[in-house]
């Protein structure tokens, strides 16, 4: 079943290269959304704000494993795999489309990309965030979005096995 909203790397370029008007300002966005919460709802909601659409790319299952080793006790992430993040992610209102990437930073999605705007959450620094370098190189700006619900997935874990 092809879901609405799921591309390659490759058709959202073309789609993007293909009609412009439709997605430029183009906002991009990147996370696990494992157990997606309200407060991803909210920073999804507040990132479309910035522009005329917004793209999310999801790490894939493997990538996810490298970013979240699993911790003593806890079961190994993601807890959800990625078609079915992906899919969840598309079906939200303020998304326009999703991609699945199997890196561990979404650089070389914003090289091919080059969104207008590349949103993450209040909880980093533009100094430190590893895809800043990129976004600057071709004339991008960095937002970050504050944080309204203090949620994490790993909270929702722990809060699960009443750890």
């Amino acid at each position: 079943m092809l879901t609405q909203g799921l591309y390659s790397l490759d058709e959202l370029r073309e789609q993007v290269q293909r009609e412009g008007d439709r997605w430029r300002p183009l906002v991009f966005t990147n996370g696990c959304f494992d157990l997606l919460h309200c407060g991803h709802v909210r920073y999804l909601q507040a990132a479309k704000t910035l522009g005329n659409a917004l793209v999310v790319g999801v790490n894939s299952d493997h990538s996810v494993a490298q970013i979240k080793p699993a911790s003593a006790g806890e079961p190994p992430r993601p807890i959800l795999p990625d078609r079915q993040r992906a899919e969840v992610l598309a079906a939200l209102k303020p998304v326009d489309g999703v991609f699945i990437f199997p890196e561990s930073t979404a650089i070389e999605a914003i090289k091919v990309l080059q969104p207008d705007i590349y949103v993450k959450g209040g909880d980093y620094r533009p100094d430190t965030l590893p895809e800043a370098p990129t976004v600057h190189a071709y004339g991008g700006e960095i937002h970050l979005i504050e944080i309204e619900v203090p949620q994490s997935t790993s909270h929702i874990i722990r809060r699960i096995l009443g750890k």
